[in-house]
């Protein structure tokens, strides 16, 4: 009996501090990643990556980089589809704590619980296909995948405790991770494009610039020289105009409000 009960302490104890983790994780989740990117990214252009964008052919470079770019932007499709069809209050939309004054059950999340981490991976899958590694792209998602287990854990376990047997019955027909398409069940709001705008561009300013930074380092690794006017440059520079528009729209007009402060 007290083996028992000290058997059954150890794992509350443990389920405590998987919770407190990932609630300490979710907290941070938006700078935890980008920070480990520019920790691991100058140890990844010195390795074989160097060597085999040396060697490719230049077909083989360009077919390469347009699927990598691609893969980053359809994560971006994802996260654009679950932060235009998500009402505000719901488990979808907080960025500081948890939140769920709703349990969202249909759309996206019709077919996979964790869209937005899914959207985020396809994201971060994009750049390291683009930095064309495979030892590294294989450690940086064993890293990713163990860094959002703490989020997600902490997340259900929230959503279990506000909305109960509802919560445990839509976690047990829909995956965690990898979206059941065929399940998939059309929401009742509409895709809000306004609602993208306001919240994605950081985002895409943070995935262009760590494309745009990969390919001047290489650039400079490779050749020794630095020709600014090169393509990522340009779309980077394009981006960014973008994005200072979309923020200066955000802060300084209602044009970009959520729908239920508008007039």
């Amino acid at each position: 009996m007290q083996k028992r009960f000290f058997i059954a302490f150890f794992i509350m104890a443990l389920l405590h501090s998987f919770e407190k983790s990932g609630n300490f994780l979710f907290k941070h989740r938006g700078i935890v990643p980008v920070f480990v990117f520019l920790a691991c990214s100058p140890i990844l252009l010195f390795t074989t990556s160097l060597d085999l964008y040396l060697t490719a052919n230049d077909s083989f470079v360009i077919v390469w980089t347009c699927i990598a770019i691609l893969v980053s932007l359809l994560g971006m499709a994802v996260r654009a589809y679950t932060i235009g069809t998500t009402p505000h209050g719901t488990s979808g939309r907080n960025t500081e704590k948890q939140i769920a004054k709703k349990l969202n059950t249909q759309g996206i999340y019709s077919v996979v619980r964790h869209p937005l981490y899914l959207g985020n991976y396809l994201m971060w899958l994009g750049l390291l296909l683009f930095m064309m590694d495979l030892p590294f792209l294989v450690a940086v998602s064993l890293v990713y995948w163990l860094y959002y287990e703490r989020i997600m854990y902490a997340e259900e376990r929230y959503l279990e405790r506000e909305f109960g047997q509802d919560y445990l019955d839509w976690s047990l027909k829909v995956p965690a991770f990898l979206p059941k398409l065929s399940q998939f069940q059309k929401g009742d709001i509409p895709f809000h494009f306004r609602s993208v705008l306001r919240r994605e561009y950081a985002g895409l300013m943070a995935i262009t610039l760590c494309f745009t930074g990969v390919d001047y380092l290489r650039t400079f690794l490779l050749y020794e020289d630095m020709d600014w006017c090169r393509p990522s440059g340009i779309i980077c520079l394009i981006v960014a105009v973008i994005v200072l528009i979309l923020r200066t729209l955000k802060h300084h007009s209602r044009l970009l409000a959520p729908e239920e402060n508008r007039d």
